[in-house]
């Protein structure tokens, strides 16, 4: 299998969006500059591995289009301790929380965010315990 090992998304003010994922989500960012095509370098947990390499692969899956539903599109899920925690930074960090937490049954509480830069991604409070 070949497993994700990053992400990218678009930004339209990458100070912005750098402050946003900073706030919300406690991300280190680094700005590169024009030789690297002023890409904005996301780094969402400490490395424990070779230089270079992430410290475990990322999941992925897919759910089936719903024309009535809003926000599907591609999408990073990003883990986090409490959704309800969670949803106050995206909001305060300039984000926007769409509705409310749903519980997926066995996974844990998941709810769809908009960032300052209009993409749309999600959170996810996984649960804990037996199976989670």
């Amino acid at each position: 299998m070949n497993p994700v090992v990053h992400f990218e998304m678009p930004y339209r003010d990458r100070d912005r969006a750098a402050r946003f994922y900073a706030s919300a989500f406690g991300w280190k960012t680094q700005a590169l500059g024009p030789e690297m095509g002023e890409y904005l370098l996301l780094t969402t947990t400490e490395t424990d591995a070779k230089p270079g390499a992430p410290a475990g692969a990322i999941g992925g899956g897919m759910f089936p289009f719903k024309p009535d539903w809003p926000a599907q599109h591609p999408s990073v899920v990003v883990g986090v301790e409490s959704v309800d925690a969670a949803m106050q930074r995206v909001r305060a960090a300039g984000g926007q929380v769409l509705g409310e937490p749903m519980m997926i049954p066995g996974v844990g509480r998941y709810v769809v965010f908009v960032d300052t830069e209009g993409n749309h991604n999600s959170m996810i409070e996984p649960l804990m315990g037996e199976g989670g």
